[in-house]
């Protein structure tokens, strides 16, 4: 009785395998496709704004490099701030879903999180400029009575409560959903055996969080921050809304003269531009691409050196 050589023996591809994995292959390549298509549009319709003459550009700006810096950094300025009070608030609601909360509340608290990523934006705009704006102008004004020696609590109060710490704030609760629900995860992975042997060992509730839960979702930390930051990055509505438009370099977050986002100016300038008005807001939309693509490769390589060392370890 012959026996087939292994060489000879081959697995039979189902077509539903085939079609699975050409689909998968298409989809990844479009992705990719469409990402360069987005990237070759901007920079061709940038180049006229890029080399523009000197008072050609809007606000008389003498190239397009000084025109953008104020923008760029107020984008990153409010996007930064928005970081700072969500990161903390959004890690102890996800672990006091995950650790603290019974277990009907803690479902309950989920679907409430889940269900605040689909607020849109222009509800959050509403709130903070018909709300928050004008509850929170009485802080400002203790702020800077008793901190105001705080080089970012100095400066003239605004009042209409109108501040980049007034966007800050919509930013932060507009990106606490998604870093909420994706810590929570993270935190839900969390090997159960390391729980039991930090708690097996005498440890305290918070300190088994802090030894073993905390270093495993380090990564998945990291990745929910930078999905916040590109949604504050990128937000446009909201800060609209709140921010008066224009284009200054101010460290100070009570005042009236606040610097604008990159977004934000596209949406109010773009409407009224012509010529190479047009060309500098699709150049500053660039930046912004930029930016946003730096943000994600720092992230990736941030969480991809803490798998290595989790690994090696």
């Amino acid at each position: 009785m012959a026996t087939p050589t292994t060489g000879a023996i081959k697995a039979r591809v189902r077509l539903g395998d085939r079609v699975f994995s050409s689909s998968t292959v298409f989809a990844g390549s479009l992705i990719l496709v469409l990402l360069a298509a987005v990237a070759i549009f901007l920079i061709v319709q940038s180049i006229p704004a890029i080399t523009a003459k000197a008072g050609t550009l809007p606000n008389a700006a003498p190239n397009f490099w000084v025109y953008v810096w104020p923008l760029v950094f107020g984008t990153v300025w409010a996007a930064a701030i928005a970081l700072v009070i969500a990161i903390p608030i959004s890690i102890g609601v996800a672990l006091f879903i995950s650790h603290y909360a019974p277990r009907k509340l803690s479902q309950g608290l989920g679907y409430v999180i889940d269900l605040l990523a689909a607020v849109p934006s222009v509800v959050f705009g509403l709130w903070g400029v018909l709300v928050l704006a004008k509850g929170i102008q009485p802080f400002f004004v203790w702020l800077n009575e008793n901190l105001g020696w705080i080089p970012l609590f100095g400066g003239v109060v605004s009042g209409t409560g109108k501040t980049v710490l007034t966007v800050a704030i919509v930013l932060a609760v507009m990106v606490l959903p998604i870093m909420t629900a994706v810590c929570r995860e993270i935190f839900l992975q969390t090997p159960v055996l390391h729980e039991e042997a930090a708690l097996a060992l005498g440890a305290t509730r918070w300190e088994m969080i802090r030894v073993a839960v905390l270093p495993f979702a380090r990564p998945g930390i990291i990745s929910a921050s930078m999905l916040g930051l590109g949604r504050a990055l990128g937000e446009t509505l909201a800060v609209a809304m709140v921010l008066s438009p224009a284009i200054v370099i101010n460290f100070f977050l009570l005042t009236a003269q606040n610097p604008n986002t990159i977004a934000a100016n596209i949406a109010l300038q773009f409407p009224e531009a012509s010529g190479v008005g047009i060309n500098t807001l699709i150049a500053s939309g660039l930046v912004l691409f930029v930016i946003t693509f730096i943000v994600n490769a720092i992230a990736r390589i941030a969480v991809n050196r803490r798998k290595a060392f989790s690994g090696a370890n």
